[in-house]
């Protein structure tokens, strides 16, 4: 099995852009410290965002509310009244809101510091760190990690500062929190290829839309260039959903990001080559989305970078459209990271 290891540092500033919090107050001082835990990371980023969540005040909604009152509040559910006899004893069933702390955000966010308490590779300090939080979320209800509907967890300009927060959370809870050895730096495998998958896409286009607005970044779609007769079927072809596409002047670029175990292909015959369905798949994007066949609309696979001694590194024109496939090396300091990036923004040069 290729190993893939990303600095733990980098974790962070993975974090950061994805989940749109590279402002967010602490961010700097968080990537300058040195963590030799992963869990210890997470733990630092709980304790400072929901320290600062704290002094600024809980994210507070109103929640739907039935009880046995003495005093009406709200609208009077007559048929449970009756059904439980309320009256006779100076009762009423009322309906009604309460603005309350005990939102699924904060359940959450309980549950997972909860979970690092007692299950994490943290530090004494850290620990007692985020215990000191928990008083804070006595009004929240303590649910199970494994209950969480993070897809239903929605976001608004009164909550916005916890999108890193439940983005730490989700990740938590996704990897159940596999030890590191003590000293190290680095970060194995440490949840599904398919949830590490979804953050190296998500950081990358939020990298180019916090570093180059003007490129337009976004996950386009792809729509097939059919010839006007060709209708028959339309319907079945698949979606060509794009992870990141730059836009500059009449130049673009399609950047397909990859996250695999290996990235490269070995034939029975020992050759290393890139993946045929990935480099068959960036040159249909392009193909289609180049409809003035001018050649103005280039292709680049990105894969998380292996420790395999060969590496793709490919750079062609194919029939007028340039497409290649090239490696991030997450394990480099943030610097080398960040110039990878940047040097990929030079296929949009004339």
């Amino acid at each position: 099995m290729i190993d893939r290891t990303i600095a733990i540092h980098n974790v962070y500033v993975m974090l950061a852009y994805a989940f749109r919090a590279i402002r967010s107050p602490g961010t700097g001082r968080i990537a300058t410290e040195r963590f030799d835990h992963l869990h210890d990371l997470l733990a630092e980023v709980l304790v400072r965002g929901a320290g600062t969540q704290v002094k600024r005040g809980l994210h507070h909604d109103y929640l739907h509310r039935s009880d046995e009152l003495t005093t009406v509040r709200g609208r009077i559910d007559v048929a449970r009244s009756v059904a439980a006899r309320s009256t006779t004893r100076g009762r009423l069933v009322c309906a009604f809101d309460d603005y309350e702390p005990d939102t699924p955000h904060n359940q959450a966010l309980k549950s997972v510091i909860v979970l690092l308490i007692r299950h994490g590779t943290v530090t004494p300090q850290r620990k007692t760190a985020l215990r000191r939080l928990l008083p804070y979320l006595d009004a929240v209800t303590l649910v199970a990690p494994t209950s969480i509907r993070w897809d239903r967890l929605t976001y608004h300009r009164a909550n916005s500062s916890y999108r890193l927060l439940l983005g730490v959370c989700e990740l938590v809870v996704r990897g159940l929190l596999p030890t590191e050895e003590a000293g190290s730096t680095k970060l194995a495998s440490w949840f599904a290829d398919d949830t590490m998958s979804s953050l190296y896409e998500r950081f990358l286009r939020e990298y180019f839309a916090f570093h180059h607005p003007d490129f337009s970044p976004g996950a386009s779609t792809v729509a097939w260039d059919l010839d006007e007769p060709s209708v028959v079927g339309r319907q079945q072809l698949p979606v060509m959903r794009t992870d990141v596409m730059l836009r500059r002047g009449k130049r673009t670029l399609i950047i397909d990001a990859k996250y695999y175990g290996s990235s490269m292909q070995v034939t029975p015959w020992g050759k290393a080559t890139v993946h045929s369905a990935n480099l068959y798949q960036i040159l249909a994007y392009v193909k289609n989305e180049d409809v003035n066949r001018d050649g103005s609309v280039g292709g680049m696979l990105l894969y998380a970078r292996t420790d395999a001694a060969e590496q793709p590194n490919v750079d062609v024109v194919v029939q007028g459209n340039r497409i290649g496939a090239r490696t991030l090396d997450l394990n480099r300091p943030w610097r080398e990271l960040a110039a990878q990036l940047e040097d990929a923004c030079s296929w949009l040069d004339a």
